[in-house]
């Protein structure tokens, strides 16, 4: 159960978030209520005690300290300016969006500016909440001083989070995701013809879950790791054995197939697993493949403190014998591919189980255990980190054409637009409109992600109106119920953020009806004013992000679209430059930046593929586009990989014409992205030969001339027919092809 929790929240980021906000706010709502404080005052408590919980994003637990003492001020401002400026209409308009522009465009210094900046936006909107008058202004300082005082002892007494514990959270938690990609691996194994769709849709979504814990990994190495050496073998592990398991997929999906898998049907949605029949792995060599995909699972998930004993130690060696052609089973030559991915799988384990757990026992290691002991010690004493080249930085945007002061001028504009729309709807609560118009800026960066946000807070605040309706009648005035349902909500809020932005804003509207009840003002129409009020804010979001300095979902993805194919292209270029003997590079980090960037554009294609998108061509070409790029990392990250074993494995070695054999992939991917950023570049992607026959004479199915891996060419041939690929979708002619008549 445990393994089950850490696979489907790593690190327990998001249960952390959850239970430290509820610890706040029951703890402010245990001392106030101690102090006998009215009911207001209890809400404005819980209400900063959440706020000063979730704003603080730091990872240091000292810099998160000094953003909490800071915070502290900057909310007692903040709600001495919405108390004073309670009778004084115009003049609290202006105020808001003045601190609503200063708020957005502190996110330029970083995470302690994007904390206070909502510390304050938040604790004046808890003014306009509350209605914080002059009269009760003493009152409500001291509850926010409170509040921040629960806040700091649930954040650094009652439920401490250090950077090297989170990260070993995340550790356990690529291990429990590994594992649970190898059971989808044996379900797809003994799925049937109906049941395969299935089986193939699962290993698509768990190989992505693991590559999204490798990327969480990555982001924490420099924090939690003692030393840089360190954090460099880890991520050296960590994407050795999510390549190894990826590739493993794959070999399986061929295996099944009566020809070749390409990688594109692993990334893309809805491809269909090339027919071949009735899958040709049966029978001693399916029940084999079985027990050992279970032995990998075991090996996987057993703690070190249990992967001992002779039956763990027989199952290992087995495992990583598949790594020599004399151990290989009788079968096909596919079903042979699978015991050799099984072996190299086994051998990622084997190095991640000594990076994360230390030493293990070696004396009932088998010949292939011993040398694959070797390998991996001579790999991690070949590791080391050369001083980063801190070269040119390129200079930011200035003006407005800098991120954070474009959106906070779009944030202000739309924010002035709800003020003058909400105010008609109601003199007392049109504040919502502005928080949504706010909400929807908040990590959005194109108009159509504007949009899409817009339209599930909307749904998420329609469904939240329908349930807190139902609960306010069921709770009445019974206070300390309906706060204990509060929190609940809360902690959901925190838990299903990540997952969905529609649950959350069904969440956060459902315990909204609760402060209402205790505020002993709610009434059916104050909940379906709060939709108005909330699809106001949204129009108007979307009006300002549209109108006033504006950058539309298409020039936003073109600009990451670029960016992932100058990584590609950084990549592809060192990593076959060491593959032919040139100078060593960062190539793991090199292939992480491509992922993220990856990541990034998967983000800003979500509004042109959302399910409510009525350009179902242009949906079906980004998921195309993406899975093509997806397929393209895949290839490139192997490549950098295997490019790093060649100091210290003895069955690689460098080849020269592999350095000539790339310029074509590298010529089309800066052509792809020449063609990107100016549609009227005469850039051209040129065809050819397959990479092999470019090299030498053969086939990939023969013992390459014992100086390059049939594996390196299989990835450079994969990568360039992908690279290809992405041609046509794209509008790009290939060279000495028509141009197709219009």
């Amino acid at each position: 159960m445990w393994d089950r929790l850490a696979a489907s929240d790593p690190g327990l980021l998001r249960l952390t978030a959850g239970l430290r906000t509820v610890t706040a706010i029951a703890l402010t709502l245990a001392v106030l209520g101690v102090l006998r404080v009215p009911v207001p005052q209890l809400v404005a408590g819980a209400m900063t005690a959440m706020v000063s919980t979730f704003a603080i994003r730091e990872k240091q637990r000292a810099r998160q300290a000094v953003t909490l003492a800071l915070g502290l001020p900057v909310a007692l401002a903040s709600v001495s300016l919405g108390a004073l400026l309670d009778q004084r209409v115009l003049a609290g308009d202006l105020f808001f969006v003045v601190l609503i522009f200063c708020a957005v465009y502190s996110r330029r210094f970083g995470d302690r500016g994007t904390a206070l900046g909502l510390i304050g936006f938040q604790i004046y909107f808890l003014s306009l909440f509350v209605h914080a008058t002059t009269s009760a202004l003493p009152g409500l300082c001291g509850v926010i001083c409170v509040a921040f005082a629960c806040s700091a002892t649930a954040r650094f007494l009652l439920l401490p989070q250090t950077p090297a514990g989170t990260l070993d959270r995340l550790r356990r938690a690529f291990r429990a995701r590994l594992a649970q990609l190898i059971d989808v691996q044996i379900q797809l194994l003994d799925a049937g013809p109906e049941e395969v769709d299935k089986a193939l849709e699962e290993l698509r979504t768990g190989t992505a879950r693991l590559h999204e814990t490798a990327l969480m990994i990555q982001g924490r190495l420099e924090d939690g790791t003692s030393d840089a050496s360190v954090a460099r073998l880890l991520q050296r592990r960590i994407a050795d054995a999510e390549i190894a398991a990826e590739r493993l997929g794959l070999l399986l999906l061929t295996a099944r197939s009566a020809e070749r898998t390409h990688t594109l049907t692993l990334h893309l949605p809805g491809a269909p697993l090339p027919s071949g029949g009735e899958s040709p792995v049966r029978d001693e060599a399916k029940d084999a493949l079985r027990r050992d995909l279970r032995a990998l699972r075991l090996l996987v998930l057993r703690p070190a403190g249990e992967a001992s004993g002779t039956a763990l130690a027989q199952v290992r060696n087995r495992l990583l014998g598949y790594r020599d052609e004399e151990n290989l089973p009788v079968a096909s030559p596919a079903v042979q591919d699978v015991f050799r991915g099984l072996g190299e799988t086994a051998r990622a384990a084997l190095g991640l189980r000594l990076v994360l757990d230390g030493p293990q026992d070696e004396s009932e290691d088998s010949p292939a255990a011993a040398r694959s002991r070797e390998e991996l010690d001579a790999e991690d004493a070949a590791i080391e980190v050369s001083e980063e080249m801190s070269g040119p930085k390129e200079a930011e945007p200035a003006g407005l054409r800098r991120p954070t002061t474009r959106a906070a001028v779009q944030v202000a504009v739309g924010s002035s637009l709800a003020i003058a729309g909400g105010e008609p709807l109601s003199g007392q609560r049109w504040y919502w409109a502005v928080l949504t118009c706010w909400i929807v800026f908040i990590n959005t960066a194109s108009t159509g992600e504007i949009l899409v946000k817009g339209y599930r807070r909307l749904l998420g605040t329609i469904l939240g109106v329908v349930a807190g309706i139902g609960l306010a009648g069921l709770v009445g005035h019974h206070t300390w119920t309906a706060f204990a349902l509060v929190l609940v909500f809360v902690f959901a809020m925190f838990y299903t953020a990540p997952l969905s932005y529609t649950l959350m804003s069904f969440f956060v509207t459902a315990a909204l009806g609760l402060l209402y009840t205790l505020l002993n003002t709610y009434s059916t129409e104050v909940l379906v004013l709060r939709v108005e009020e909330t699809a106001l804010g949204a129009a108007c979001g979307v009006i300002a992000a549209a109108l006033v300095l504006p950058i539309h979902t298409d020039r936003r993805t073109d600009e990451l679209l670029v960016e992932v194919l100058d990584r590609l292209t950084a990549v592809t270029r060192a990593a076959v430059d060491q593959l032919s003997g040139g100078t060593g590079a960062d190539l793991v980090e090199q292939a992480r930046d491509l992922d993220q960037a990856l990541a990034d554009l998967r983000g800003a294609t979500q509004p042109l593929t959302h399910p409510i998108t009525p350009l179902r061509s242009r949906r079906d070409t980004a998921r195309y586009v993406v899975a093509l790029l997806e397929t393209c990392a895949y290839h490139a990250r192997s490549l950098a990989a295997t490019a790093e074993l060649l100091p210290t494995h003895p069955a690689i070695a460098a080849d020269p014409r592999l350095r000539g054999a790339c310029g074509r992939i590298v010529h089309n991917i800066e052509a792809i992205a020449a063609h990107v950023t100016d549609t009227r570049s005469s850039a051209r992607i040129e065809t050819g030969p397959s990479i092999a026959s470019m090299l030498e004479p053969g086939t990939l199915r023969t013992p390459r001339y014992g100086r390059v891996t049939d594996r390196v060419l299989r990835h450079l041939q994969r990568l360039d027919e992908a690279v290809s690929g992405l041609a046509r979708p794209l509008g790009i002619i290939p060279t000495g092809t028509a141009e197709p008549k219009r």
